[in-house]
């Protein structure tokens, strides 16, 4: 006598995907990563909610190994330990639209429509920067022959070992991430899944390590670790640690809502250039980084954003499912390069 097996029948996943309900939720993705489309769907429609709404989430369940974040957070710290002499010789060139290197001083509210750059960029950010981009790797394709020729300039790495790989690795990582989300935002938006993928192929992202020093002074009136301003490209993928004075988000009432470090999560914000794209049916929200209460003002701070910025020459204009007769094209295209540039010009003065 045989006995037949019976069919296998996929288990449904029943578990949540909105684990922390609020203006800035915590989003489970690892449905996504399943392999089951109807889960990945459900994610995706979680996640246009959201855009629709705050433009911010936290995720966790991302598949980004905990050593990669845990050696390019340690690497960073030890960068930032380093005297300023060697620190200055890393300093950004002054032609750098990316500023690879030590960063310059500015100040991000400088950026807005309507700000008074001068005046803004003499009342400095709080903080130091370390940024690196592939454009400036040995070879790195993706800029075409008629852009300026400043963004090859190459990067520039401190003479300590292991941090250069560290930061590789986790770029790498960084971009599966990015690509991963994007595919997710091209489902919510009605979109054939791989949309987004030619956009990015060729992407000119930094990756920029954030040093929020301890403040033995008191600063200046309106002075702020990082100045009210949304971020320029399509998203941010942002590691942040738990020390005081951090992230906020300001809501639709104008009030500031502070935005969760949650261990093992990645903040997620969707940038201008969505923005323009979904003819601002998605929101690119402002947000800051406030300085912590004088009790504890000694406190360090170290974040980690991967702005996703797309190709030099990709076309940013409203996608076809977020248009209609009655709800016509709201910005005028421009590409993702000369957006870009114009907004460092405008906060870094280059």
């Amino acid at each position: 006598m045989t006995t037949q097996t019976p069919p296998v029948r996929p288990v449904r996943d029943d578990r949540p995907i909105t684990l922390v309900d609020g203006y800035v939720p915590v989003i489970d993705i690892s449905g996504a990563r399943s392999g089951d489309i109807d889960r990945r769907l459900q994610v995706a429609r979680t996640i246009a909610g959201v855009c629709e709404t705050s433009g911010f989430l936290a995720i966790v369940g991302h598949g980004v190994p905990e050593d990669r974040i845990r050696r390019v957070y340690n690497a960073t710290r030890e960068f930032f330990a380093l005297d300023e002499a060697a620190k200055t010789r890393l300093l950004a060139d002054e032609r750098d639209p990316l500023m690879r290197g030590f960063g310059r001083k500015g100040n991000l509210a400088a950026s807005n429509a309507g700000a008074d750059p001068q005046a803004l960029r003499r009342l400095a950010d709080l903080s130091e920067t370390f940024t690196y981009n592939r454009l400036g790797e040995p070879g790195a394709p993706g800029v075409p022959a008629d852009a300026p020729s400043v963004l090859r300039l190459p990067n520039k790495w401190p003479d300590l070992p292991g941090f250069r790989e560290a930061y590789l690795d986790y770029y790498a990582a960084m971009e599966g991430l990015a690509q991963e989300l994007m595919r997710l935002f091209a489902l919510a938006l009605d979109l054939p899944e791989t949309w987004f993928d030619d956009k990015i192929d060729q992407h000119m992202t930094n990756l920029t390590a954030n040093y929020y020093p301890g403040q033995e002074n008191p600063p200046a009136p309106g002075q702020l670790r990082k100045g009210v301003h949304s971020d320029w490209g399509s998203l941010t993928i942002l590691y942040q640690d738990g020390a005081p004075g951090g992230l906020q988000v300001r809501d639709r009432s104008g009030e500031w809502v502070d935005v969760p470090a949650i261990a093992g999560s990645f903040v997620i914000n969707i940038g201008d250039l969505m923005a323009i794209w979904t003819n601002d049916r998605w929101v690119s929200t402002v947000h800051r980084v406030v300085n912590p209460p004088r009790e504890v003002a000694h406190h360090e701070r170290y974040s980690l954003p991967f702005f996703l910025q797309p190709n030099y020459s990709a076309p940013i204009e409203c996608i076809p499912t977020c248009t209609s007769p009655d709800n016509p094209p709201r910005h005028a295209p421009t590409t993702s390069g000369t957006y870009l540039t114009g907004k460092l010009s405008a906060a870094y003065g280059i």
